[in-house]
């Protein structure tokens, strides 16, 4: 009765149960539609061939490891959006949202210089002959089709760093469903449509990245946009706000990247174990996805909050909203990893609907172990993004960008390269050493938020304070 009782008073409070939903479940539905298309996209190429869903993994985590560098940083665009919007500056929105798009202008660009090296990249990394032609040719199309999802983050932190979130949410969705489309008809080759595999799904991702561009542009620049927030008066490039962007937000990006990075090795280097390792890994990996990018919802909506109440300049309310989020996260995650540990059957069979079941055996047998590990990092996880979130909200990203360094080195990546490489030791080794990773980095950014430093930061200027 107690528990109730507490429960209902955290309901309506301040900062409570509540004000994050609102935030956070268009988010959550947001992201939770992006799990869907990586799920689906990675199904059908289970279903098309073996080469292609073990290719898609590493190539595809290549190429959103770079571009996660100015994702990171032009998504920080939010942080600043909340942080005006808590401090009533609303006329410096539009400004921080332009300067969001200009990185991302200058990221897509720098990305797509990197499509004619792609060969050679993969040819480095050292898988199979047949593995790396694919791995080549769904690299290079993500490559060139990088600056519209770029920018398209950016844009969408003017609606979820003022708490508007449901735009974002209907956004995705929509991209979402242009996904699943085009990855049916373009990989298989329906509706008189030629069957292009791993190329189909590559051209379908970058076409839905388009169109969640081609959608924001408007959704922003409408003129009651441009009177309140200066989303269309304020295209001009700040120098000042630029720089200040990349100060707090290139820390961001470089903390995406590091921690994208670390998996992308890792992923390459169990590419070193054979074709059934990779690819019971590759779908592990999209497997927990599902539970993973609806909390990347909660955590942007914790983030949110933390920067409205410190523009506000009342840092208890960001600390009372941000275990808000982590309790209904932490029961989310759960349940997800029971089921994880429990029924894995329900989220591989997927996956082999459609694909040859002698050729699938040993893969099936191996992904189910493997979600065991999934179950146990999962819980760990949700304090990482949690915890890391929000002092990210308050501008605390170069502490974030340090963490993930060292824990990536001396706990994901060496250790990795060492067993799989030095030592020879399988698959198992390898995914102990994601679990600790993971682990080692929600016991980091715990305590640092519960240090308390990041109550006195901001992001946007101390006279607007």
């Amino acid at each position: 009765m107690r528990i109730m009782e507490a429960f209902k008073k955290r309901w309506r409070s301040e900062g409570g149960y509540r004000q994050f939903l609102v935030i956070a479940f268009p988010l959550i539905l947001s992201t939770g539609a992006l799990s869907v298309q990586h799920f689906v996209d990675r199904m059908f190429l289970s279903w098309y061939s073996l080469e292609a869903i073990a290719a898609a993994m590493p190539a595809g985590m290549l190429n959103f490891c770079v571009m996660s560098l100015f994702v990171g940083t032009a998504g920080y665009v939010n942080t600043f959006v909340a942080q005006y919007f808590g401090a009533d500056q609303k006329h410096r929105i539009g400004p921080a949202v332009w300067q969001g798009v200009y990185v991302s202008a200058l990221g897509g660009f720098g990305i797509m210089l990197l499509a004619p090296f792609s060969e050679t990249i993969f040819r480095l990394v050292g898988h199979e002959a047949n593995i790396r032609q694919l791995e080549t040719e769904y690299f290079r199309i993500l490559c060139l089709g990088a600056g519209p999802m770029i920018a398209s983050t950016a844009l969408a932190g003017f609606f979820s760093g003022r708490g508007r979130t449901w735009p974002v949410m209907w956004v995705n969705i929509m991209a979402t469903g242009v996904n699943l489309l085009l990855d049916y008809i373009l990989v298989f080759g329906s509706w008189g449509f030629p069957e292009m595999g791993i190329r189909g799904a590559g051209i379908a991702t970058v076409l839905s990245g388009v169109f969640s561009l081609l959608v924001y542009i408007p959704l922003v620049c409408r003129p009651l946009h441009d009177e309140k927030y200066h989303t269309l008066r304020g295209w001009r490039f700040e120098k000042d706000l630029f720089v200040r962007l990349l100060r707090f937000g290139f820390p961001s990006g470089v903390q995406f990247f590091l921690d994208i990075s670390g998996f992308t090795v890792f992923v390459l280097l169990i590419g070193r174990l054979g074709t059934v390792s990779l690819a019971a890994t590759n779908i592990a990996l999209n497997i927990s996805t599902l539970s993973f990018l609806p909390m990347i919802g909660s955590s942007i909506a914790i983030s949110v909050l933390v920067g409205q109440y410190l523009g506000k300049n009342r840092p208890e309310m960001a600390t009372t909203s941000v275990y808000s989020g982590f309790h209904l996260t932490f029961a989310y995650m759960s349940v997800i990893a029971l089921a994880y540990l429990f029924v894995p059957e329900l989220f591989v069979l997927p996956f082999v609907a459609g694909a040859d079941a002698a050729d699938f055996k040993e893969i099936y047998s191996l992904t189910v172990l493997l979600l065991r590990f999934v179950a146990v990092y999962s819980i760990f996880d949700t304090m990482n993004l949690v915890f890391a979130s929000a002092i990210k909200g308050a501008g605390d990203t170069r502490y974030v960008m340090f963490a993930i360094v060292i824990a990536s080195v001396l706990v994901l990546v060496t250790p990795t390269y060492l067993g799989v490489i030095v030592m020879g030791w399988g698959v198992m080794a390898s995914w102990i050493n994601v679990s600790a990773y993971v682990i080692v980095l929600s016991i980091i950014f715990l305590i640092r938020f519960q240090g308390g430093k990041w109550k006195s930061m901001r992001v946007i200027e101390t006279r607007d304070v």
